[in-house]
């Protein structure tokens, strides 16, 4: 049994020092609770301070969170001092320094999204409250951390979308001013009057309460559709989508209601058939059909 005295020497040695580092993983343990605590009381130290500024939400998420981190780098590096006390700051950072490629290469999306979501807080036209559109993304935005935005879609669903997608492509702000032009295609009979459906649609646009009248209602000839002159209706309305919707509700409702009221022609889908031989037209009286089904019957017989 000679061979295992070496592993039990190791083992030994390993307990002992484990037993003497046990004090130092202590005082550890209380930095990490005391980094903690102040982590806590910081942030709502921030939080109360800032809640008197003007500041925007989301730079007020960015300020506290650089605290935070803060804070625990520093808790967590006097903890490391302590439990190791040959690991100076010095060695750390060029332990860092070492493996920072390898750290890099592994921890790619996230440091992406880290500064994506910096930079996103940063951008002054997107803000908490925002309904934006991204791709295949729409909805209100709810919250900004370091890694996600919080999304809120119009059915109430839930969307984190990665900083890193939102800041790479191209985001549309639907809410970035507080009213928003919106628009609808109108379309009437190729035998009614340009002129007077164009005048019969701005007074039915008149006194609807969805509609800004600081800007005005704007009606176009549009094009020669299939079946019908189609205009273009544009107004000015809230810019969010529940104020879209109810205002294109009355748009199109106002519209309806006048050019019925004027007797002016909204036609279906027409469709022009031919054909490659002219057709037989036959009307035939009762005898007629039981001759012809007669005929019909023999023709089949005969073949």
């Amino acid at each position: 049994m000679e061979f295992l005295d070496p592993l039990m020497e190791q083992i030994i040695e390993m307990w002992t020092g484990f037993v003497q580092i046990l004090p130092m993983l202590g005082i550890g343990l209380l930095v990490l609770t005391i980094t903690w605590v102040a982590s806590k009381i910081i942030r709502k130290m921030m939080e109360k301070v800032m809640s008197r500024s003007k500041i925007r939400p989301s730079l007020k998420s960015l300020f506290i969170t650089l605290a935070k981190i803060a804070v625990w780098t520093f808790g967590i590096v006097i903890t490391m001092t302590i439990v190791f006390p040959s690991l100076t700051p010095a060695k750390m950072l060029a332990a860092l320094g070492l493996g920072s490629v390898a750290v890099g290469f592994a921890f790619k999306d996230v440091f992406e999204n880290f500064l994506a979501g910096i930079l996103i807080m940063l951008r002054e036209p997107m803000r908490i409250g925002d309904f934006i559109e991204c791709s295949e993304v729409d909805g209100k935005i709810e919250h900004i951390t370091i890694r996600d935005t919080y999304v809120r879609q119009t059915d109430d669903e839930l969307i984190l979308v990665p900083n890193s997608f939102l800041f790479k492509n191209p985001v549309k702000i639907l809410t970035d001013r507080h009213l928003r032009r919106h628009e609808i295609t109108a379309g009437v009979g190729y035998n009614e009057d340009v002129d007077r459906c164009r005048d019969i649609m701005y007074k039915a646009l008149e006194g609807l309460d969805t509609i800004d009248t600081t800007k005005p209602v704007q009606i176009f000839a549009k094009e020669f559709g299939d079946s019908s002159i189609n205009y273009t209706v544009r107004w000015w309305a809230g810019a969010k989508p529940i104020d879209m919707h109810k205002s294109r509700d009355q748009v199109i409702s106002a519209i309806k209601r006048a050019l019925d009221e004027n007797e002016v022609e909204i036609p279906f889908p027409y469709r022009t058939m031919t054909f490659s031989e002219p057709l037989k037209i036959e009307n035939l009286s009762a005898n007629n059909k039981e001759e012809a089904e007669e005929e019909k019957e023999e023709n089949r017989k005969q073949k």
